[in-house]
């Protein structure tokens, strides 16, 4: 630990001995608050700070979870009681290893590292930064083993940092312990354009071997920026199970220092036993999402999409992961055209396309020696029992021949039983056949593996097992794995949690549930097919229910159906709120658009067009467009199918909204025309309302104002007929907005003043929101600036709580006009600043651009004043 300032100009001598004593006085406070014993550590003194070696016995965990938060309090109580000069603020360094005594005192490699990370600039400067009095940073060894393994700490709030103070060139994980960082997310609501992508899995086990490997990827440097080089990109390939997402990851968390711009990692899904390979365009999306590009305002088509992507890369110094490959045309959109970029490309294939194209560096991995995979197994058995069992552990490395994922599932199931001879182990595998792990067929070899495995298991485990294996999506959370199964969340976590001892499934930092694909693979074929059939049912229904309730939380007119009672198990989540809605729909969206591939595959028509339609409204507020195309194709092929006439034009009409979302204005009059056909020939008035207000929609983003005044009053009729009052108000405000437009102020004002009444009485915010800001606009185009003005921070209070973002900043841009034109320079430029960041941040580069000549403007004018 070390002091931060200590030897300042401010502080005197006797300030010195005052902060010596405030320190000591504190770290006995605080060692003692959380049992750790002093007497019992090596202390030495180093006049501005303190080292400590705890003896090896004692748990590494309560330095990272209890200590700094004793030490800080400890710290603010003596800071409150003495002058300034004498206050401490305290850098803190985490490592642990072996040490060597002498007649001099102790000494390593790891007290020397231990000291190297505390003189690091990037931990004085996470301290300067911040409004804590406690900075603390680990070794990478001590976040991987420790920090990682915390069930009371978030490595989320830890960030890598580059360490280089003379001869040590390392990454430390720098951490805010009385003020933490933020944890990293990607949630759409907190993007930030420009912000670092981390999107890295967590690290894997501790990796034994692959040196020869580690050289090649060592050895090799970009060339320092030459463009007709492009990107360093290194190839991994092997059959599955051989560790290739392994070795790249490992490599990765080694290499941290050398990409400060971030790290992207995709999973391409190239070999799923039950799914395609993750479409090239859902890759390009993830990668713009993590860049911080909000959803609505990417453009259509995937070629103008990658460039984007590969702009936003260009010049930075990233890391680029593309697992699981499946061919050379899955990643080739996905490389950046930069030299300062790294990419690890891993595939079961050789990617020969790929290394005919472009600059790759090839690495195909085989079997780890056999030394390799003795040194691995025996650090997940333990020396002990290792040692006391020879020649079990010998015969258990040649069942496993040098397969990673095998080695770990036998290491697994070992520890599980820790009460078992390692022979009895052994036998039992030499019963179930992995003599077939010494052949090529990875699949035989793996099945045998795995056969072992699920033996050891509890019968219930076995049960949770092979139905996670049929769950829709790449990953799954708990309360989906729960609907899966049909059982208690609790039960399923204490299932599960064995499951991930025994390396069968893995859990990401946000809790989810993934298989390895093999793994996944041998789970699904164990499963009866009566059996996966009923799970897909369970968890279809979780999704369709909870997306249900979670949609009610977030519209306010009522949906169009009811749903019944969901099957036996199912037990969709129960969401409390909007907040609740939204958390749930950032987080299980891609699993609910699986959940509808599920339905759709097994020709469960009535939920496909049902989760398109809970999925709408977070789709529209989110701007995610592509995905509401996608999921409103699959509901028109499933009403179809229903054959029933209003299910059909439901469909087609929200289709065709998706088309017009996405700015395909053709596709969207096409749909929307023939839903207007079928509602006429069926008599359906309600249907042919909503069709003329989805055409004036569509025709007034395309830019022909009579048109969709044409269709909107025709809407604004129907709807008045039927008494449907809200749908009445959308018109009505369509109407007079388009009639302002078209010069009838007057009129069009009345019509937006009678559409507010409505959403009042109903109390519909979405809809105030909209006209709101239409009578402000109304209000601006005929002078009567003062009334846009505070119409329009009306309708930006609300659009704010709505969380519709695209529409804040219209407002604010438009706000600035009617302060500008009111003499309100000066709130009119804080307003119009706001906007300009809102329009980059969204890439809405035409807009941000009319708005900076706009500020010039501004500016000018208040030249000439002066």
């Amino acid at each position: 630990m070390d002091v931060e300032g200590y030897g300042s100009p401010r502080r005197t001598t006797p300030h010195r001995l005052a902060v010596r004593a405030g320190l000591y006085q504190a770290l006995r406070t605080a060692f003692d608050d959380v049992s750790i014993p002093w007497d019992d550590c090596h202390v030495d003194d180093c006049g501005d700070g303190v080292f400590f070696l705890a003896p090896a016995e004692m748990p590494k965990a309560v330095f990272l979870e209890e200590l700094p938060g004793a030490l800080a309090t400890a710290l603010r109580r003596y800071n409150a009681s003495c002058p300034e000069e004498e206050r401490i603020r305290l850098r803190m360094g985490l490592h642990a290893g072996e040490v060597a005594y002498d007649d001099h005192g102790v000494t390593a490699p790891s007290v020397i590292l231990a000291f190297r990370l505390l003189d690091s600039p990037s931990l004085k400067k996470a301290l300067a930064e911040s409004p804590g009095i406690l900075a603390l940073i680990t070794s990478s060894w001590f976040f991987d083993e420790v920090v990682r393994h915390s069930r009371r700490i978030d490595s989320a709030t830890f960030r890598p940092v580059s360490v280089v103070v003379k001869e040590t060139n390392t990454t430390g994980w720098v951490s805010l312990p009385d003020s933490p960082y933020p944890a990293v997310s990607m949630r759409s609501d907190d993007r930030t354009r420009g912000a670092v992508p981390c999107q890295l899995p967590p690290l894997p086990q501790r990796m034994a071997g692959r040196q020869a490997e580690l050289a090649v990827l060592g050895g090799l440097e970009a060339d320092g920026g030459d463009p007709a080089v492009g990107a360093l990109i290194f190839a991994f390939a092997g059959i599955g199970g051989i560790g290739k997402t392994w070795l790249a990851l490992h490599w990765a968390y080694r290499n941290l220092g050398r990409f400060p711009d971030g790290q992207l990692f995709v999973d391409l899904r190239g070999y799923s036993p039950d799914e395609q390979p993750l479409p090239v365009a859902a890759a390009v999306r993830g990668f713009l999402d993590a860049l911080g590009e909000e959803p609505a305002d990417l453009p259509v088509d995937l070629h103008a999409q990658a460039a984007r992507y590969r702009a936003l890369v260009k010049g930075k110094r990233m890391l680029i992961v593309l697992d699981n490959a499946f061919d050379s045309a899955h990643v080739e959109a996905l490389l950046p055209n930069t030299p300062t970029c790294t990419v690890i490309v891993t595939s079961r294939k050789h990617l020969t396309g790929l290394l005919a194209r472009h600059r790759v560096t090839h690495v195909p991995l085989g079997t780890l020696s056999a030394a390799d995979s003795r040194n691995l197994f025996i650090e997940r058995l333990g020396t002990a029992r290792a040692e006391a069992e020879q020649a079990a552990v010998e015969r258990l490395l040649g069942y496993c021949g040098g397969l990673p994922l095998a080695l770990s599932i036998v290491a697994g199931g070992a520890q599980a039983r820790p009460h078992l001879p390692l022979a009895s182990l052994a036998a039992e595998i030499d019963d179930l056949g992995l003599d077939a792990l010494d052949n090529d067929d990875s699949r035989a070899s793996l099945r045998g593996v795995l056969s072992w495995s699920t033996a050891a298991l509890a019968k219930d485990e076995v049960e949770v097992f092979r139905l996670l294996g049929v769950a829709p999506g790449p990953d799954i959370g708990l309360p989906a794995a729960a609907g899966l199964v049909g059982l208690s969340v609790a039960e399923v976590r204490k299932r599960l949690r064995r499951l991930e001892q025994a390396s069968l499934v893995t859990q990401d930092g946000s809790g989810r549930y993934r298989m390895h694909d093999r793994v996944r693979e041998y789970a699904v074929d164990e499963c009866a097919a009566e059996e996966r059939e009923v799970a897909c049912r369970r968890v279809v229904d979780f999704y369709l229910h909870t997306a249900y309730e979670a949609d009610k939380r977030l519209r306010s007119s009522a949906s169009p159906f009811g749903l019944g009672r969901p099957v036996t198990g199912s037990r969709p989540q129960q969401l409390p709120d909007r907040a609740a809605a939204l958390a749930w729909f950032h987080a299980e969206r891609t699993g609910a658009l699986a959940a509808q591939r599920v339905a759709a595959a097994y020709a469960w028509r009535e939920p496909v067009w049902q989760l398109a339609w809970c999925l709408s409204t977070f789709h529209y507020r989110q701007g995610h467009r592509h995905d509401q195309v996608e999921a409103w194709e699959a509901g028109v092929q499933a009403a179809e199918e229903l054959a029933e006439p209003a299910v059909i034009a439901l469909a087609r009409r929200n289709l065709g909204n998706a088309y017009t979302f996405a700015e395909r204005y053709g596709d969207g009059q096409e749909q929307q025309q023939r839903v207007l056909r079928l509602a006429e020939a069926a008599g359906d008035v309600a249907e042919q309302g909503h069709a003329h207000y989805a055409l004036a929609v569509n025709w007034e983003r395309a830019g022909d104002l009579r048109r969709a005044l044409e269709h909107a009053r025709r809407a604004r009729k129907l709807f008045t007929d039927l008494g449907l009052p809200l749908h009445e108000a959308d018109a009505l405000n369509a109407i007079g907005w388009y009639t302002a437009q078209l010069g009838d102020h007057d009129r069009g004002r009345r019509a937006c003043e009678e559409a507010i009444a409505l959403f009042h009485g109903h109390q519909d915010i979405d809809g105030l929101a909209g006209a709101l800001s239409s009578l402000a606009g109304i209000a601006q185009l005929t002078g009567r600036h003062a009334e846009a003005a505070e119409r329009y921070a009306e309708a930006l209070v609300l659009f704010r709580g709505l969380g519709h973002t695209h529409e804040v900043a219209n407002t604010l841009g438009s706000l600035g006009h009617s302060l500008v034109a009111l003499g309100r320079r000066a709130e009119a430029d804080q307003v119009w600043g706001e906007a300009l960041e809102q329009y980059q941040a969204q890439v809405r580069l035409s807009d941000a651009e009319h708005l900076r000549r706009q500020l010039t403007r501004l500016m000018e004018a208040r030249a000439r004043e002066f």
